[in-house]
């Protein structure tokens, strides 16, 4: 059966004012839905595939066909890419990390100010578009980095946790080219608990 797009979690204008309504269903309704539109008509050339969860598909490119392989890449990187960021935003967010992750961060970064001020310069200084992700590595640590485009940190090895999407179609109706400004923003809707539900089950 072909994937089907998960409902957002939160009204289009739930993430006012640090991402518009406008953006939110642009972004979900269109751009999202795009994605798995196209990555659903590629799999139907090799039906098989739809036994398999969308992250499974993305974790080794290298078992899918040749013909398909390069929009799996695209398509299905970015579904399984925005199905996260949705999840990783809440209106209610905001709040600092707690629990095991509130000590992964400092003890890693320094402080969970490092981490924000580092997770954001993966994302300013990520050239073009994509995406800025913490992640855990097959060692259990963490780490930030950026990926380009649709690529997926599942493809990797890594285990993604929290991500932010920095296409310009993300923020530019009401940052423009500010997307520093964006990202600092941003932090005011971080779903901290469903980075830390993924944190706890990624061990």
């Amino acid at each position: 059966m072909p994937f089907e797009m998960p409902p957002l979690p939160y009204s289009f204008d739930a993430l006012e004012p640090a991402i518009d309504a406008r953006t939110v269903e642009v972004h979900y309704t269109k751009h999202h839905a795009t994605y798995l539109k196209n990555f659903n008509t590629a799999l139907e050339k090799h039906p098989e595939l739809f036994a398999h969860a969308p992250e499974e598909i993305l974790r080794d490119l290298r078992l899918i066909p040749e013909d398909i392989r390069t929009a799996v890449r695209n398509n299905g990187g970015g579904f399984v890419n925005h199905n996260l960021y949705w999840a990783c935003m809440h209106a209610n967010g905001g709040r600092e990390p707690r629990g095991e992750l509130a000590k992964a961060i400092p003890d890693t970064f320094g402080s969970l100010a490092a981490f924000k001020e580092e997770f954001e310069k993966a994302g300013v200084n990520r050239f073009g578009s994509g995406y800025a992700w913490l992640s855990r590595n097959h060692e259990g640590k963490l780490i930030i980095h950026s990926t380009p485009n649709q690529d997926s940190p599942l493809t990797e090895g890594l285990t993604p946790l929290l991500v932010v999407d920095v296409w310009e179609h993300s923020y530019y109706l009401k940052y423009q080219n500010r997307r520093a400004e964006y990202l600092t923003n941003w932090w005011n809707v971080v779903n901290w608990e469903e980075v830390e539900k993924r944190y706890e089950t990624s061990r």
